[in-house]
């Protein structure tokens, strides 16, 4: 399967996994945390093996924001700066999947810089 499948199915395994945590009957402060530590990781590893585009990223980072937001009750007009920063006055432990992303592909890039194949970046 091409790289571009695996994008596809990245975000619609990212788009069936927030649904599922929206519908548990937890409080939003533990859909966060499912968020954080179960799903983000579970996500984070077919982005950084995959040659998977950051539009793509960028696409599960609007579906992420959208429930934390819910989760979270806070205002849609809220900036990804006060959600995301550690040095704001509302310190959220909340990783910027993006973010994770580039620095993920950067590292990679790093570990095997004798690679010439046009499939990784």
């Amino acid at each position: 399967m091409k790289d571009t499948g695996r994008g596809a199915e990245t975000l619609e395994l990212a788009s069936e996994s927030l649904l599922a945590i929206n519908k548990c009957g937890l409080q939003g402060k533990f859909k966060i945390w499912c968020l954080q530590f179960m799903l983000i990781p579970k996500l984070l590893w077919p982005l950084l093996v995959y040659n998977i585009c950051s539009t793509t990223v960028e696409a599960i980072e609007a579906k992420i924001n959208k429930y934390a937001r819910k989760w979270l009750g806070v205002p849609p007009g809220l900036s990804h700066v006060a959600m995301y920063c550690r040095k704001a006055k509302l310190k959220l432990p909340m990783k910027y999947i993006l973010e994770e992303y580039k620095c993920g592909k950067a590292r990679r890039k790093l570990m095997m810089p004798w690679s010439k194949s046009s499939n990784h970046p």
